[in-house]
């Protein structure tokens, strides 16, 4: 019986083309500026905020206005000791503020890569979440940026493209729901 039924869908499926296997990805030809733009754009598109930095020096200045608005902070595991606040460190169901450093970012979705080793939680419980990137690691597309960072890839990474938003009640867009309300991303162009 189990031939006969095999055999009839064989006779059926014999005139039918093969299936063509789509072309392999073709990275985007994007150079760095080019791709620092497209990223600024996408994540302001999604209600993410860029802040574009010269150095970790100009960064840690930066931060230190920038931060003291929010009274304390929730740190990343892979948060650089150099760029620490001074401000109290708060558990992340505590902060107002989460501070993230980034594997990378890519430039057509406008989203960052987080490690999962950096915490989940301090990348998804404070209302606000601020992430360092360095420019030299937004890459043109996801498949680029996972081929470029495969060797140093955690078993789990957060891909985060703006604030926390959802429509899910009555079709109204409500941020925050399901974690940061703000995303805000510090672009860091030299790291030296």
């Amino acid at each position: 019986m189990r031939e006969r039924i095999l055999a009839r869908i064989r006779r059926a499926l014999e005139h039918r083309p093969s299936p063509a296997l789509p072309e392999p990805l073709a990275p985007a030809a994007l150079v760095p500026e080019e791709a620092l733009a497209l990223f600024i754009q996408r994540l302001q598109e999604s209600g993410g905020e860029v802040v574009r930095l010269e150095n970790l020096k100009a960064a840690r200045t930066w931060l230190g206005q920038f931060a003291h608005t929010f009274g304390g902070v929730a740190l990343g595991a892979g948060f650089p000791p150099a760029l620490h606040p001074e401000l109290p460190h708060q558990p992340p169901e505590q902060a107002p503020l989460g501070i993230s450093w980034a594997l990378g970012a890519v430039a057509e979705t406008g989203t960052v890569l987080l490690s999962s080793q950096e915490g989940r939680r301090v990348q998804l419980l404070p209302p606000a979440h601020l992430v360092f990137v360095l420019q030299e690691k937004i890459y043109p597309t996801l498949y680029e940026a996972l081929t470029a960072l495969k060797p140093d890839l955690p078993s789990a990474i957060g891909l985060h493209s703006g604030p926390s938003k959802s429509a899910d009640i009555g079709q109204i867009m409500v941020k925050g729901v399901h974690g940061p309300g703000r995303l805000v991303v510090a672009v860091v162009q030299n790291p030296a």
